[in-house]
């Protein structure tokens, strides 16, 4: 018989790093109610038609597909069959497959509205925090299978939701203890660039590989625009774009001069000012950066968008989204404005690990064992125990009545400071002794003054 195993980028979590994962998931949700953020919960699985053509080529790659159920039934077998070949080529047949794990909260969300546009208060605040799947390579910081926490805004033109959702960032991690930079730039600057170096046609290749910069650097996305038809002044061009270098004020000074008279770069600037001039970072941990690099290669994205990286920290970013004015559209409802941030919970929890920032508190578990001593011990053991529970204080009673060594060991492999022994002669004088694990202090007090002790 094989060793058993879970699916390569997936992973199981013990109590420890479950209960650090609930203090990252308590903290953003806390925040994102407080900014008047509402929960929503969509499918794992959507219809293979909400997701394909929503993330681009590259992301369509990485929608994992589920097989259709019944393809032993002899017809819809042999149509399987036929349109194999179709599967191993990257196309769909709706034969073999119909659905899929859904591969962000965006698109999900944005069916959603679509489909209940008619009963929602707009502008419609939601939250949703709940895991999300994709067939990426695994490495560190990267898996299958990873959770989101998203908050969007629809229903909205104002800047003011760029603004809130700033601060939003800022107040999470802020609360994390995490110092953190947020990078903003603008679809609307890219666009200009797209539109000066050879028509707006060429906005989605330029994005993709001006996303890659970090992975590949400038030569290779230099050579990368250059297989997609960019001739070498339009790719000098982008080259000075992506030089550009300073201050905040520094670059929009810089990007101002680049892109001239251009419509489009004119808005993208004056949308990337106010959000500047206007965001208020409670935070002296955060920070509100320009980075014209950032192009987040998804289709959807129309103006100003985000990214947050840790600081001192070996990791990409824990954070992204931005404004996607017409992804309602996609569903046959046009013209629904839309902003939206993204937390990338496990990249977080990757991060305070590794800056030791979690609380010690975070650890909560058994605070108090009651030793197992015999019948008449433990039934009283068990009475004071519901007695803690009562005043909320996590208690176990040692499952049998065997050696105290095993007891003690049992204590302190699962970290529970205090053990209370109450022997023969405890139950009849009334008292108890209790005894704190990691000082080795030990006192007799009694029963009723329990919980007033442990407090």
């Amino acid at each position: 018989m094989s060793k058993p195993s879970i699916p390569q980028g997936t992973r199981d979590f013990n109590a420890g790093v479950v209960q650090k994962r609930n203090y990252i998931f308590h903290t953003i949700r806390s925040v994102f109610e407080l900014y008047g953020f509402q929960p929503l919960e969509t499918p794992s699985m959507e219809n293979l038609d909400t997701l394909m053509g929503k993330y681009g080529e590259e992301g369509d790659k990485l929608i994992f597909k589920i097989l259709n159920n019944g393809l032993d039934n002899p017809t819809k077998k042999e149509q399987a069959i036929a349109d194999f070949d179709k599967i191993l080529e990257g196309k769909n047949s709706k034969g073999i497959t119909e659905r899929a794990l859904r591969y962000d909260l965006t698109i999900p969300f944005a069916r959603y509205v679509a489909m209940n546009y008619g009963q929602l208060t707009l502008p419609f605040k939601r939250y949703q925090i709940q895991p999300v799947w994709r067939a990426d390579r695994p490495q560190k910081g990267r898996y299958r299978e990873f959770y989101q926490c998203d908050a969007d805004v629809v229903g909205s033109q104002s800047l003011l939701n760029e603004i809130e959702l700033t601060n939003l960032y800022a107040a999470v991690f802020e609360k994390l203890h995490l110092p953190v930079e947020i990078r903003i730039n603008s679809r609307k600057i890219l666009a200009a660039l797209a539109a000066i170096c050879g028509g707006l046609e060429m906005l989605i290749p330029i994005t993709i590989a001006i996303d890659k910069l970090d992975k590949i650097g400038l030569e290779k996305v230099k050579e990368e625009l250059l297989n997609n038809g960019l001739t070498t002044n339009q790719i000098n061009t982008i080259e000075k774009y992506l030089l550009i270098n300073g201050t905040n004020d520094q670059k929009i000074i810089q990007i101002k001069n680049l892109l001239g008279d251009n419509e489009m770069g004119k808005s993208g600037i004056a949308e990337l000012e106010h959000v500047l001039n206007n965001a208020q970072l409670i935070s002296p941990k955060s920070s509100l950066i320009i980075d014209l690099t950032l192009a987040r290669g998804l289709n959807y994205y129309t103006g100003i968008i985000f990214e947050v990286k840790a600081i001192g920290a070996q990791m990409g970013s824990i954070g992204g989204g931005g404004r996607y004015d017409d992804l309602t559209g996609l569903f046959g409802v046009p013209n629904v404005p839309g902003v939206g941030i993204s937390f990338g919970v496990d990249r977080i929890y990757d991060v305070l690990e590794e800056l030791q920032l979690f609380p010690d508190e975070v650890q909560k578990g058994t605070k108090v064992l009651f030793f197992n001593l015999g019948e008449a011990e433990s039934k009283k053991a068990y009475e004071l125990m519901q007695q803690l529970r009562n005043h909320g204080i996590a208690s176990e009673l040692f499952h049998e009545n065997t050696k105290l060594d095993k007891q003690f060991k049992y204590a302190e492999k699962k970290a529970i400071p205090f053990v209370i022994i109450l022997g023969t002669k405890e139950l009849a004088e009334g008292t108890c002794n209790i005894k704190n694990i990691q000082t080795g202090e030990q006192k007799t007090i009694l029963q009723n003054e329990l919980a007033q002790q442990l407090f």
